[in-house]
């Protein structure tokens, strides 16, 4: 059986906006079992508080952003990633300002902070999303699928008209270990002819070659280059696992992503919350070996 995680102690990272600009200290704190993800904001009279989830989404376009009627929490998915990933289930997150910091464009800082604050096991099993049949949603040539997996496998395909990117596709079975290796360092892109415009829609404030690889039409134009030859398709898989954390429960399939990002991956969310016919919970350490079998013959080409 496989129980429900927390962290020990309360962590810190501190950074900026990278739509905002605006500076902000997070602080990661322990929660009981059965909490979920929720964000606080303690800049705020009353220190409001939001739990993660799909409903609660207000923006996918460049970010992930949560809210209610009074607050709002800004890109939220780096941060979230890692939690996805190292299967913590209970955690406060405390920010003094409107959006999560960026850091340096990727997951890593986020990783290393809760590995720091020592994850632990609660005396609650964790419950699972199980997939039972293939559940899809598709706009143009922008697609997403989930199908029945007996773990969490991400397959993510990319296509930008860029000398430097093409067309890239990972297919990564997730686990802490490969989060840690192959994913969390990947960092966030963007195109220099893209940001007079992002910045004139008041985003973009607190982006730089410290927090984003930056192209122009040629090249990647940090001083550094990349840190993996596919580190674009690698930080899909990042954002990905972000904003599955909106499902509010861990998910156990094989999610197969084309061209899909925030916009199409919340709309699969909420899509797999609409089909209970689709999948069932379960306590990982139940026999699902044998429910597996009947699925075997899905696939998508």
């Amino acid at each position: 059986m496989f129980f429900q995680k927390t962290i020990r102690k309360t962590v810190e990272v501190k950074g900026v906006g990278i739509h905002s600009g605006e500076p902000c200290t997070l602080r990661f704190k322990p929660a009981p079992a059965n909490t979920g993800v929720y964000f606080i904001r303690a800049d705020l009279p009353g220190k409001p508080f939001l739990k993660v989830s799909a409903t609660n989404v207000q923006a996918v376009s460049y970010q992930t952003v949560v809210g209610g009627d009074m607050f709002k929490v800004a890109t939220i998915e780096h941060c979230v990633s890692s939690l996805s990933a190292l299967r913590i289930d209970n955690i406060y997150i405390e920010l003094d300002g409107p959006e999560i910091p960026i850091c340096d464009g990727s997951s890593i800082y986020f990783t290393q902070a809760l590995m720091n604050a020592e994850l632990i096991e609660l005396d609650e099993p964790r419950k699972y999303c199980y997939i039972t049949e293939p559940i899809s949603y598709s706009e143009g040539d922008k697609h997403a699928y989930v199908l029945p997996y007996h773990g969490l496998r991400i397959a993510v395909t990319i296509d930008f008209p860029h000398p430097v990117i093409g067309r890239e596709t990972i297919d990564l079975e997730i686990t802490e270990q490969s989060f840690a290796r192959e994913i969390a360092p990947a960092r966030t892109f963007g195109f220099l002819k893209d940001v007079e415009q992002l910045k004139a829609s008041g985003l973009a404030k607190g982006g730089s070659l410290d927090n984003c690889i930056v192209l122009d039409d040629t090249k990647v134009i940090n001083p550094d280059g990349l840190r993996y030859k596919d580190e674009f398709v690698r930080h899909k898989v990042l954002d990905a696992l972000g904003d599955l954390v909106t499902l509010e429960m861990p998910l156990m399939g094989h999610l197969i992503l084309h061209k899909a990002g925030h916009d199409i991956m919340n709309k699969l969310v909420h899509k797999i919350v609409s089909q209970p016919q689709s999948y069932r919970f379960v306590e990982l350490g139940a026999d699902v070996s044998s429910e597996m079998k009947k699925f075997s013959q899905w696939s998508v080409s």
